[in-house]
């Protein structure tokens, strides 16, 4: 019986993998646009072109694509100004598990630029900036409600630990 259930379970995967093939093909191109969740409101872009497909043989399934990502969040306290910026290189692998919804995961190399400056009347405390370089994991699903359009949502470090938000097939 058990035997039957796994064999059963793995067909309906295999077919439902081999039937949603078209969500990210080598050429194909997504532009996202969203925000974070979290304090304040975080906002981003991120555009990805596929590379290869077709990497897992058996199902024909299974891409990589490679971008660009840049986020900015502001926050104003009080007095003091704050930003920061997040622009970085992306290359994620794609494996479609149902039809209409593109996963994903990858990984990001980016560099994060912080600044805070005092805007208030009296003597000035200053400003502050600071940069480096970083990395992050992230993984990811688009859903396309329709032909071109659709929602994304990611969980990693960008601007925001949670993102969400709307893409495009260009």
């Amino acid at each position: 019986m058990r035997k039957l259930l796994f064999s059963t379970g793995l067909f309906l995967l295999l077919v439902s993998a081999a039937s949603a093939q078209d969500i990210f093909r080598k050429g194909a191109q997504r532009l996202n646009a969203g925000v974070g969740i979290g304090t304040g409101i975080p906002v981003e872009v991120s555009y990805e072109r596929s590379v290869v497909d077709g990497l897992i043989k058996s199902t024909g399934n299974g891409s990589i694509g490679l971008g660009a990502y840049g986020g900015w969040y502001h926050r104003g306290l009080d007095d003091w100004s704050y930003n920061h910026y997040v622009l970085g290189a992306r290359g994620a692998f794609h494996y479609q598990f149902v039809e209409k919804l593109d996963t994903y995961g990858g990984l990001m190399l980016g560099y994060n630029i912080a600044t805070a400056s005092w805007t208030g009347e009296g003597e000035s405390i200053g400003t502050a900036a600071g940069s480096v370089f970083d990395f992050s994991l992230f993984i990811g699903g688009r859903y396309f409600f329709k032909p071109n359009l659709g929602i994304y949502s990611e969980l990693g470090y960008g601007i925001s630990y949670l993102s969400l938000g709307v893409t495009f097939k260009l």
